[in-house]
């Protein structure tokens, strides 16, 4: 069933941004790092209370068929996202299946505990973080990637963020993602950077169509 998309009140210039995604942790992440004049929309929010599918070996295809699928539905401007950790020495895994590492039910700590158990012994502990935006725009697909490169503790350390932040800790700072608060961690995100390219967009485009 197609959902129905939010919008703004009528006294505000909000511009709203269907956001892929039921995860209120990186809506929330998302909505701190855009202008005050974007009102990031979850999927709940637009009606669509199904997951979209993350079928394909690649972030970018994933980002892609979220975006496309929503669009289709509620013809509003919106954008995907899929954001994976590639560990060197596990052959970039575990990628595109960060979030069911250790199944579909999608727990966090049992993806971590899987990664440590594949990680034992292994001296090498280089990764990256990589987000891939994919937003449908005036019918137009753009996208926009960031990275964070960084190392995979032994024990996990910190309370904040979500996934893998307690175990990654990123290169030029001695914290993990789950020990900064979320305006520390945007100065290193994979998915601040992207966010960054996007919000960097959609001003250009404000301006050029001004």
């Amino acid at each position: 069933m197609p959902g129905k998309a939010w919008l703004p009140p009528n006294n505000t210039s909000m511009i709203p941004l269907i956001f892929a995604t039921h995860n209120a942790h990186k809506a929330a992440e998302i909505q701190q790092l855009v202008p005050s004049s974007i009102k990031i929309i979850t999927l709940a929010e637009a009606g669509m209370l199904e997951d979209i599918p993350e079928p394909y070996p690649t972030l970018q295809e994933n980002a892609a068929t979220k975006a496309t699928t929503i669009f289709s539905r509620t013809q509003s401007n919106c954008f995907g996202e899929d954001s994976g950790l590639l560990v060197a020495a596990l052959d970039n895994q575990p990628g595109v299946l960060s979030a069911r590492y250790a199944g579909d039910h999608k727990s966090t700590a049992d993806n971590n505990a899987l990664l440590l158990r594949n990680m034992e012994g292994i001296g090498n502990r280089a990764a990256k973080f990589v987000t891939v935006i994919a937003l449908h725009w005036q019918g137009q697909l753009h996208f926009f990637t960031g990275e964070c490169t960084g190392t995979i503790g032994l024990a996990p350390k910190g309370e904040q963020g979500f996934g893998y932040d307690p175990l990654f800790t990123p290169d030029g700072s001695t914290k993990t993602f789950a020990e900064m608060d979320s305006k520390e961690k945007a100065v290193y995100s994979h998915r601040a950077k992207a966010t960054q390219q996007l919000i960097a967009f959609l001003h250009q485009y404000s301006t050029t169509h001004a």
